[in-house]
């Protein structure tokens, strides 16, 4: 399997027109200068040396609204990539950028320099979630946008966050089910973070926005990671990457953050589908022993995290004792075995039962 490597170039604030109330786009990306196309360079050379040759490599732009750069300084940090891949150095370019900063002729510049992906901050798709995060846009931009980008060619991808000011299930359920209307490329998954020196900050401490808690979170990503993955739309991220600063008591003063927090929703969800399952096929399961039988990659997730879900399994539904082993099973497939009772899952099925069941599809 060909392994996948990112290099990250961070672009904080560099052409952003709005501050949005959650963002402070130097303490997420940890620097606070200006990216220049020597830099650019200095930071591809350094990472090539880490990589095999045999490697995908893709550089990403991060951080700010790339598109919104005067397009002469685009272009100027396009061509430092644009040089590597044409070399056959690295194999694709990434970025990302707000809706409102796409029109034909900054695609056309991105085409002239091969870039892969344009990744959409979204965040929502409800008006007043818009409005009060201070977005700058709206739901409009982000359908006239999308439209456009896979128009040209591109890989769309959409990216959505949780737990904002006025937001709830239902509207970030919404926002979901809009993204799969627009089949994207890959979506990403963020719950709402309180990051030092936001706007958001001050709401917070003078008691005008509570965060999510880290279970609303988990409970409201799982559902929403059930929905992209039986519509086959690839998450490539739940939650907001870890780094030096972005912990708790550091640069994160509130909110669900967790360092594994995408291992807390992929458990939560075989939690809930193993637990549908048991439930609507009224198995008899007091005294009993469970064996669980699936790819190994899968154990720690339907352990959970310190055994969480084996403890919830065995004080719900009382048995004696539970097993899981790992083998070479597809990773759709799950067996359970109680006794003489034996069946084989397909997850994805289930998942699609489970949210019909509760009428989230």
């Amino acid at each position: 399997m060909t392994k996948h490597y990112i290099i990250p170039i961070f672009v904080p604030h560099f052409g952003c027109p709005h501050d949005c109330i959650f963002c402070n786009q130097k303490k997420i990306t940890g620097l606070n200068t200006n990216v220049k196309p020597e830099e650019v360079e200095n930071i591809i050379e350094d990472y090539l040396r880490l990589f095999r040759k045999d490697s995908y490599i893709e550089v990403a732009f991060y951080g700010g609204s790339f598109t919104a750069i005067d397009i002469d300084i685009q272009s100027e940090l396009l061509e430092i990539p644009f040089k590597y891949k044409t070399q056959g150095m690295i194999d694709a370019i990434r970025l990302s950028t707000r809706p409102d900063a796409i029109d034909n002729k900054i695609l056309d510049n991105l085409k002239k320099y091969s870039v892969d992906t344009i990744e959409l901050g979204v965040q929502s798709l409800d008006e007043e979630v818009l409005n009060a995060s201070e977005r700058g846009h709206t739901a409009k931009d982000v359908y006239k946008a999308s439209e456009l980008i896979k128009k040209y060619g591109f890989n769309l991808g959409l990216q959505m966050m949780l737990g904002l000011p006025e937001d709830n299930f239902e509207k970030s359920l919404y926002t979901c089910r809009e993204f799969i209307k627009l089949d994207p490329f890959n979506v990403r998954i963020y719950p709402t973070l309180v990051i030092k020196g936001t706007f958001l900050e001050e709401q917070c401490l003078h008691g005008k926005y509570r965060p999510l808690s880290i279970e609303e979170a988990v409970e409201e990503s799982s559902i929403l990671l059930m929905l992209f993955y039986i519509n086959d739309i690839n998450v490539i991220r739940v939650g907001l990457q870890p780094t030096e600063n972005i912990q708790m008591g550091k640069d994160v003063v509130a909110g669900p953050f967790h360092p594994a927090f995408r291992q807390l929703v992929e458990s939560n969800i075989y939690k809930i589908i193993i637990d549908f399952y048991l439930s609507i096929n009224d198995i008899e399961t007091k005294n009993k022993e469970l064996i669980l039988e699936l790819n190994s990659r899968l154990v720690s997730f339907i352990a959970g995290q310190k055994s969480s879900n084996t403890i919830y399994f065995k004080n719900r539904y009382k048995f004696r004792n539970i097993k899981i082993y790992g083998n070479d099973f597809d990773l759709n497939e799950i067996a359970i075995k109680l006794d003489d009772f034996y069946d084989k899952i397909n997850i994805k099925s289930l998942m699609k039962s489970y949210l019909m069941e509760n009428s989230l599809v």
